[in-house]
């Protein structure tokens, strides 16, 4: 018999080799690229944590102690989470000026690149509400008038029925929420700073949140009017009947030491 001669390749046969070599490179990729951006994830969240730690020993540290443990000056930061760092810090309470009943808002001092690698370094003490993203507190799929049920139920107490504010006891007081970031009310709902109670999801769901803040924005926003009369501030029977007092009662005194002058007068003559 006659030696076969060598086979002919088929014409489509470099195509399989190629496919198959595009097929196990992209394999390999999906093998070790996913490895190599979650080491890079987590090399970036070491450097954040230790600048963060940094700004903290100079920052901080004074009164919260080297390690966030606390002390006489000020409570532990343990377990406060990432969110407590970003409201305290980016609504200029934190640092504290001077220790008192309650830290007012003023000019923050650190950017917010600083304020992300001090809450990297807070969240890295313990487990804590995490800062909220955009899709959490924004407008989209919120129902304004739900917020406002549920502000009035849980808020209105201490912020007064349009978060206008107002006092408590001991020089203690519940500060506006006009011009306040969106994002800030949230992290207040989730960590409860200083004098308010906090309000976890198992309490307000995330959704309950988004819809306050909706009715926040609704009530303060440029384009809200005001139904008709004096508002006084919108504050509610305190001013309405601070108002009453010095002005209705100064009318009615006026009045009676007029009609007194016009009777001894009239007696006179």
């Amino acid at each position: 018999m006659k030696k076969l001669s060598a086979r002919r390749r088929h014409p489509l046969a470099a195509l399989v080799v190629l496919l198959l070599a595009l097929a196990c490179t992209g394999g390999l990729y999906a093998v070790f690229a996913p490895a190599d951006k979650a080491k890079a994830d987590e090399t970036a969240q070491s450097l954040a944590i230790d600048e963060g730690k940094k700004l903290f020993a100079v920052g901080c540290a004074s009164c919260h102690g080297t390690g966030g443990q606390g002390s006489s000056d000020g409570p532990s930061l343990v377990g406060v989470g990432a969110a407590a760092v970003d409201f305290q810090v980016g609504t200029g309470r934190m640092p504290a000026q001077q220790p008192g009943a309650q830290v007012p808002r003023k000019k923050v001092i650190y950017t917010q690149a600083e304020i992300d690698q001090l809450a990297a370094y807070i969240a890295s003490l313990g487990a804590g509400p995490n800062i909220p993203t955009e899709a959490q507190y924004g407008p989209d799929g919120a129902d304004i008038a739900k917020g406002g049920e549920l502000f009035r139920d849980n808020c209105t107490q201490c912020h007064n029925f349009t978060g206008k504010g107002g006092a408590l006891t001991h020089g203690k007081f519940a500060p506006s929420l006009e011009d306040v970031d969106p994002k800030h009310i949230y992290e207040a709902m989730q960590t409860g700073p200083q004098n308010m109670p906090s309000f976890p999801d198992t309490t307000l769901s995330e959704q309950n949140k988004k819809d306050i803040i909706a009715y926040l924005n609704a009530v303060n926003g440029d384009d809200t009017v005001s139904p008709g009369g004096l508002e006084l501030g919108g504050l509610g029977p305190v001013s309405e009947g601070l108002f009453a007092w010095i002005f209705g009662l100064g009318a009615l005194i006026a009045v009676a030491v007029w009609v007194a002058a016009r009777t001894a007068k009239a007696k006179k003559s």
